[in-house]
């Protein structure tokens, strides 16, 4: 079984559920799979479905997949950390509307230098299905964080205070 999440965001991602219909309809996807679908409005066809899930069940369903597909949520992340279980992300762009910036952009980018799988387009979901791989998960969030964080520094300079203090962020 393939699980595949979107999270609970206001805004639908649309474009991995399409990708995800066309793996399906194509013939790479054969298997049962189960959506947590969020906001989206658009679902694959013949596709277990739930809008949301209580952390126990997304537990279970996790640990019965065979893979999991996942959107770049840091909550989401942290889990599948936890489980241990082949996983790839897509993460949501602003230029989609699937999110209000581009922070998920930004976290798969940092966790692709460190060997996470990503799912940039349906291309790679469909190599990550022929031979899904578990990255190093122990060292991804500490290593991953860490260049994140200089990203967003870089990004975000520290502001400055009307007496010339620099303020925390």
């Amino acid at each position: 079984m393939i699980f595949v999440t979107v999270g609970t965001e206001q805004y639908p991602f649309n474009r991995l559920m399409n990708w995800v219909e066309t793996l399906i309809v194509h013939g790479f996807i054969k298997e049962e799979v189960i959506v947590q679908y969020g906001s989206c409005t658009s679902l694959p066809s013949g596709v277990k479905v739930y809008q949301s899930l209580k952390s126990d069940r997304f537990a279970e369903l996790v640990d019965e997949a065979r893979l999991v597909i996942s959107h770049c949520g840091e909550g989401s992340i942290l889990l599948l950390e936890e489980l241990s279980k082949p996983y790839i992300l897509a993460p949501r762009s602003s230029r989609f509307r699937e999110h209000i910036d581009d922070h998920q952009v930004e976290l798969a980018l940092a966790l692709a230098q460190v060997g996470a799988t990503v799912a940039w387009s349906p291309g790679d979901l469909t190599r990550f299905l022929e031979s899904p791989q578990t990255a190093p998960l122990c060292d991804l969030s500490t290593t991953a964080a860490a260049i994140l964080c200089q990203r967003l520094h870089a990004r975000f300079e520290p502001l400055k205070c009307k007496d010339t203090q620099v303020c925390s962020t």
